[in-house]
C-alpha cells in the first residue's frame, strides 16, 4: 500500500496519536478524530497531550511537514483506524461503547474499496458483531467492498515509537481479502512480522498475551504476601529461583495497572466465565494487592499519633503519566479516604491532578515519618535506604537498597 493513501485515525491517546505521528513522518496524510476540543488544538499546534518518549518530536515533524492535521469530525480516507478506549462496566462486563460510536461516526465516511482497522483490545467477536456490523447496517457490502480487520497493539508505554515499527503485528479479518488488505497496509511501515490469521484469534491472541503476563504478576504478589509473613526478603527469593533455567517470575508490586493488563483478562472471563478460573483467580490476586498495601501502611501509622505518609508514584508503571487502573492512585486514595495521617504525594510525570495536591519528591521524602513507595519512577530509583534515616520504608516495588 503506498505511503500517499489518506488515514483517518479515530481516537488520539497513548496508541492513537503516536499511530497517527508516526504514519505521518512516513509520508501517509494523516487526519486524527477526536472527540476533545483541547487534545485537537494541542496536536494542530504540534503539541502534545500525553507523556511519551520523543513523541512531542514526531507530533511536531509530522504536523509541521503538513501531513498530520487533527479535528472533531471524520473525514473521508483510504484507511480508518479506529483506536479508542475499551474499559469494563460493573461487574467487569466488556464495554465496548467507545468502539459502536466511533464505527457510527465513521460510517457515511466510508467508501467502496475502504480498510476499516479495529485497533483497540477487544472481546472476541468484535471485529465481526459490532464493527462489520454497524457497517453493515450503514448500507457498506462488508463482504465485498469494504474491507475490516483488527490488529491489536502491543505496545509498552515508554517505548511506543519503537515498537509501533519494531513489534511483530498480527492481522485478522473478517475475510480473506480483508486479512490482506490489512497486512499490506501493516507491511508498509512495520519492520516486525506481519502476521496473517483471522479476527476472532487476532483478539484472543492479544487477551491471551496479557492474561499470562497477569497470571505470572498473581504468583509474584502472592509469593510477596507469603514473604511478608515469613519475614523473607521477597526480592532475594525471587533473583534466587529465577537462577534455575526453566522459572521467570515477574517482580511483585502493589497491584496491576493500565488499560491493558488489569482490563483483559476480565474480556476472557466475561467470554467464558466457567472455563477462565486461573484467569478469574489471577485477576483477584492482583486486585486485591492495593488492599493489602492500604492495611500495611495503616498498622505501620498506628504506631504514631498522626502520621505524615510520603507516598512516591501515582501512575501505573515506571516514567509515564499514565493513570489507567493505577493501584498506586488507588492506594493513596484510599489512605486519602481513611484519614491516615497526613499524606503528601510526588508525581514527577504530572503537572498537577485535579484532586491530589503534587509536592517534588525531595520534599516529601524530608517531610514524611513513613514512606510509601508506589512507582518506580527514575528519580525515585536514585534513593538509598541510608538516606532515609529514621523513616520508615515501605517499598512496594523493592528498588531501595
Amino acid at each position: 500500500m503506498s505511503a500517499n493513501k489518506k488515514v483517518c485515525v479515530v481516537g488520539l491517546g497513548y496508541i492513537g496519536l503516536p499511530t497517527a505521528s508516526l504514519l505521518g513522518t512516513k509520508g501517509f496524510s494523516v487526519y486524527g478524530y477526536d472527540v476533545s476540543q483541547r487534545v485537537v488544538d494541542t496536536i494542530n499546534r504540534g503539541g502534545i497531550h500525553i507523556v511519551e518518549p520523543d513523541l512531542d518530536i514526531l507530533v511536531k515533524s509530522a504536523v509541521q511537514s503538513g501531513n498530520l492535521t487533527a479535528g472533531l469530525e471524520p473525514c473521508e480516507a483510504d484507511v480508518f483506524i479506529i483506536a479508542v478506549p475499551t474499559p469494563f462496566r460493573e461487574g467487569h462486563q466488556p464495554d465496548v461503547s467507545y468502539i459502536e460510536e466511533a464505527t457510527k461516526r465513521i460510517a457515511p465516511y466510508v467508501k467502496a474499496g475502504n480498510l476499516v482497522i479495529l485497533e483497540s483490545t477487544s472481546p472476541v467477536g468484535t471485529t465481526e458483531n459490532v464493527v462489520a456490523r454497524i457497517l453493515r447496517e450503514a448500507g457498506h457490502d462488508v463482504d465485498e467492498d469494504v474491507f475490516v480487520a483488527h490488529c491489536p497493539e502491543r505496545v509498552l508505554p515508554g517505548r511506543i515509537l519503537v515498537e509501533l515499527i519494531e513489534n511483530d503485528r498480527l492481522v485478522g479479518g473478517i475475510n480473506e481479502a480483508s486479512t490482506a488488505k490489512a497486512v499490506e497496509f501493516y507491511e508498509s511501515f512495520v519492520r516486525g512480522d506481519v502476521i496473517a490469521t483471522n479476527a476472532r484469534t487476532a483478539e484472543l491472541a492479544k487477551l491471551t498475551e496479557n492474561a499470562f503476563r497477569d497470571v505470572n504478576i498473581a504468583f509474584a504478589n502472592e509469593m510477596s504476601l507469603i514473604c511478608d509473613k515469613e519475614e523473607i526478603n521477597v526480592g532475594e527469593l525471587i533473583s534466587l529461583a529465577n537462577r534455575h533455567p526453566r522459572v521467570n517470575i515477574l517482580q511483585p508490586g502493589p497491584g496491576v495497572g493500565g488499560h491493558c493488563i488489569a482490563v483483559d483478562p476480565w474480556f476472557i472471563v466475561a467470554g467464558a466465565p466457567d472455563l477462565a478460573r486461573l484467569v478469574r483467580t489471577a485477576r483477584e490476586v492482583n486486585d486485591a494487592k492495593p488492599g493489602w498495601v492500604v492495611d500495611k501502611v495503616k498498622r505501620v501509622a498506628a504506631k504514631f499519633h498522626r502520621p505524615t505518609i510520603g507516598c512516591l508514584g501515582l501512575a501505573f508503571k515506571a516514567d509515564v503519566d499514565d493513570l489507567r487502573e493505577s493501584p498506586a492512585l488507588h492506594i493513596v486514595q484510599q489512605l486519602i479516604r481513611d484519614g491516615v495521617g497526613e499524606i503528601l504525594v510526588s508525581e514527577p510525570n504530572l503537572e498537577e491532578h485535579p484532586e491530589i495536591p503534587l509536592l517534588p519528591h525531595h520534599e516529601v521524602i524530608k517531610k514524611a515519618d513513613i514512606l510509601l513507595l508506589l512507582v518506580d519512577h527514575k528519580p525515585f530509583r536514585k534513593l538509598k535506604a541510608a538516606e532515609l534515616k529514621e523513616k520508615i520504608l515501605i517499598d512496594t516495588r523493592g528498588i531501595i537498597q
